[in-house]
């Protein structure tokens, strides 16, 4: 048990020290270093956004082992003891425009800026926005962008607690061990994802290049993690978005509450990116079924699919997510009450978003990430276009409160004018 103990302590203080370790841009003048620290972007070619953050760190010990208990000790205390500099200068040059901003009371800058042209693109679709903070002697930092290519065929925004990776957020106790202690090593990512979210990346004909735009509640000191996480399990890299600062700091040392921008977040990526359809993935553990059947009814036609992975296992909570399929396919777009990634895969696949063979490749994955159960039937629905709640029959609330290690699968399609209704299974 002791030996347990100390391991998660030494877990713990790796996943604390280690954006004390990762922080870009040191430079400045005197005992602290000034770090001006830039998170991915996005855009079109129309407009860029950036978030980033300026703050003072105290500069570790050269030539000491970063892996000893004394230096990761010292790094929390340096993260701890962060001064984050309000008021201060950013300029963000990008596409022959520029734009100068100034960071907020948190150190947070917000960059938006309109480039004239775009330049050339410096790792595929991901293009370089020059930062300079104006101070003695100037700092300079690299930010970047993605900027989806002409080709692209849809908008892929996904959450990523209990979506992407295992980190039970109807569980809070679960979810705040895994947030502080797990790395992104042994976090571990739902089986089949990866491979789910390459296809989706690819589109159907395999070089889509098709955005990817994370959502999560987690602090922003989780960054670096996230981002490690991702590289190691084969992600498509994107931009992370909705993420907060918790406030870590001597005097505030207890997580701050945030308000929930989710779906006015959605509601301005589908502004941006104006032209093109949007895939929305989620959980059913907290709000995302809720915010995804808001959005597909304020913006009817724009939302291809809404995929739902089922990590509940309450009665009452999956028979709201019933009534919401049946308001997202009146709406005519579908919602996929997901046992695991296999089944989304199979609906994408049908529904011409991802490769039919890739289908193949996310059951290849799953199978070396987790042993298949038994695999349930999947039911489909397809409601009457003129009501807002499927019919909760009880083979249909069945269904969808399925028993067993691996829940059912309930596809909830829009009704097609021309041909008549289906209930049942397949």
């Amino acid at each position: 048990m002791a030996s347990r103990t100390g391991r998660a302590a030494r877990k713990a203080l790796k996943v604390l020290a280690r954006p004390v370790r990762r922080a870009q841009g040191v430079g400045g003048r005197g005992p602290g270093g000034l770090v001006v620290e830039p998170y991915r972007g996005y855009g079109s070619a129309d407009e860029i956004f950036l978030i980033g953050r300026v703050f003072h760190q105290s500069p570790g010990i050269p030539g000491e082992d970063p892996e000893s208990w004394r230096a990761q000790w010292r790094d929390v205390r340096r993260r701890i003891a962060r001064r984050t500099v309000a008021g201060a200068a950013i300029l963000a040059r990008f596409g022959g425009a520029r734009v100068r901003v100034v960071t907020d009371r948190d150190g947070y800058f917000r960059i938006h800026l309109n480039p004239r042209a775009l330049p050339a693109p410096g790792d595929g679709p991901w293009y370089e926005v020059a930062l300079t903070l104006e101070c003695d002697p100037p700092i300079e930092a690299i930010g970047s962008v993605f900027i989806p290519p002409t080709e692209s065929g849809f908008v892929v925004i996904s959450d990523i607690d209990d979506t992407v990776m295992r980190t039970g957020v109807a569980n809070k106790l679960t979810m705040l061990w895994r947030l502080f202690v797990e790395d992104a090593e042994s976090r571990v990512a739902f089986p089949g994802v990866a491979a789910l979210y390459r296809a989706l990346h690819a589109g159907p004909a395999g070089a889509g290049a098709n955005p990817m735009l994370y959502v999560s509640r987690a602090p922003w000191g989780l960054y670096e993690m996230l981002t490690e996480f991702f590289r190691r399990h084969g992600i498509p890299a994107g931009p992370v978005l909705f993420l907060r600062e918790w406030g870590l700091s001597w005097t505030h040392p207890l997580p701050r509450r945030a308000t929930d921008h989710k779906q006015a977040l959605i509601s301005h990526m589908l502004s941006l990116y104006r032209t093109q359809p949007f895939v929305l993935i989620g959980d059913s553990g907290q709000h995302d079924p809720e915010v995804y059947a808001g959005i597909v009814a304020a913006h009817p036609g724009r939302v291809r699919a809404v995929y739902i992975r089922n990590v509940s296992k309450g009665r009452g909570r999956v028979e709201e997510i019933a009534r919401l399929a049946g308001a997202v396919a009146a709406a005519g777009s579908s919602l996929v009450l997901a046992a695991d990634s296999i089944a989304i895969a199979a609906h994408a696949a049908e529904t011409g978003l991802i490769a039919p063979e890739a289908v193949a490749a996310v059951a290849d994955e799953h199978r070396a990430g987790e042993v298949l159960q038994p695999r349930p039937e999947t039911v489909h629905i397809t409601p009457p276009p003129t009501e807002g709640d499927i019919d909760l029959a009880p083979d249909v609330m069945a269904a969808f409160t399925r028993d067993g290690a691996v829940p059912a699968t309930v596809v909830v399609t829009p009704q097609d004018p021309s041909a008549p209704a289906r209930s049942g299974t397949a």
